[in-house]
């Protein structure tokens, strides 16, 4: 080694009486002047081994015994290293890196809830129902100790990403969605009695944006009329990511306050689709049983066939499901053109 050939020619420059029989620690601690095992030749004239020097080390430091064999164990290491020869490890080290086979992955539906699996069972995996089939079996399919909502999640052949693809709109449930909608109405003080009888749980206008500086929001949607619009700008940050700004797509800037009051009232929902080219709406409660269900559905799968863009050639609706808030899914099959 490149270390050991000069310390070699240092300690000679000095008439120290070594060899490269010695370890680079060895010669090291001769160079500083400590009294280590120096080996005075490699064979003495009758060819016996030669005698060695005792002597005392410090108690700490560069120089102790334990430091100096510390530097041999690390310079053996890299010798073993540039030769390819790795040291034996211990039989701890041995039994760490010791790997059993990897243990076995539950299926899902064995790491549910006993009340999942018992009415996942009625569900069969591989049969797509009719939607009456399919809202039947969902109101006996719910786990939940809850009235839970009935979920339709349709998977799309839409890019997102474009933006006559970029699906988006709203729909008037027949029967509601089984959900206490609280309606804040943003407007001119001459709009507020109407607004007021249609229904709307909050209406102001200073006295709104009063609450909005305070981060008190205690209602699900925002209407505003047009004029009022610019005026909400500064508070986009904490509306947009609640979905709580009001939107003409989703008819909550409206110059008829009172109308969109009611119509939100009345179980108006707005539903989009997101990256991964899926919508997901709610379509009521368990306990509105299934044909009030259908109903509703029926309302949703007519306003999401209206949207079709016309520039899509592949297929639109790619696979439709069905499930409650905790509850198994259904595969169902396609109601749209």
């Amino acid at each position: 080694m490149a270390k050991k050939a000069d310390l070699l020619v240092e300690a000679k420059a000095l008439n120290l009486e070594v060899t490269d029989k010695n370890t680079i620690a060895e010669i090291e601690a001769a160079i500083a002047g400590v009294s280590t095992p120096v080996v005075e030749a490699a064979t003495t004239e009758d060819g016996s081994a030669p005698e060695v020097a005792d002597v005392k080390l410090a108690k700490s430091g560069k120089r102790s015994e334990k430091a100096i064999a510390e530097a041999e164990a690390k310079i053996a290491k890299e010798e073993r290293k540039a030769s390819g020869d790795t040291a034996p490890q211990s039989e701890e080290a041995a039994a760490k890196q010791t790997k059993g086979p990897r243990p076995v992955t539950r299926p899902i539906i064995e790491r549910r809830g006993k009340a999942y699996q018992k009415v996942a069972k009625l569900v069969e995996k591989d049969t797509i129902y009719s939607l009456a089939d399919a809202l039947d079996l969902a109101t006996k399919t719910s786990p939940s100790k809850f009235d839970a909502s009935v979920e339709i999640h349709v998977k799309l052949g839409v890019d997102p990403r474009q933006a006559d693809q970029n699906i988006r709109a709203t729909v008037s449930l027949p029967n509601g969605t089984g959900k206490t909608i609280r309606v804040a109405v943003f407007a001119p003080e001459t709009d507020h009695a109407a607004a007021k009888k249609a229904g709307a749980d909050v209406v102001g206008d200073e006295t709104f944006l009063a609450q909005l500086d305070k981060e008190n929001i205690d209602f699900d949607v925002l209407i505003a009329t047009p004029a009022y619009m610019p005026r909400l700008g500064k508070y986009a940050r904490l509306l947009g990511p609640r979905g709580l700004m009001p939107n003409p797509k989703s008819g909550s800037v409206a110059i008829d306050v009172a109308k969109a009051t009611l119509e939100a009232k009345a179980g108006k929902v707005e539903y989009r689709v997101d990256k991964q080219a899926i919508v997901h709406l709610s379509i009521g409660k368990v306990s509105f049983g299934a044909t009030k269900l259908a109903e509703n559905a029926k309302a949703f799968f007519d306003s999401l066939q209206s949207q079709k863009p016309s520039s899509l050639k592949s297929a639109y609706v790619k696979s439709t499901s069905i499930s409650t808030t905790q509850g198994p899914g259904i595969k169902v099959e396609n109601v749209t053109n």
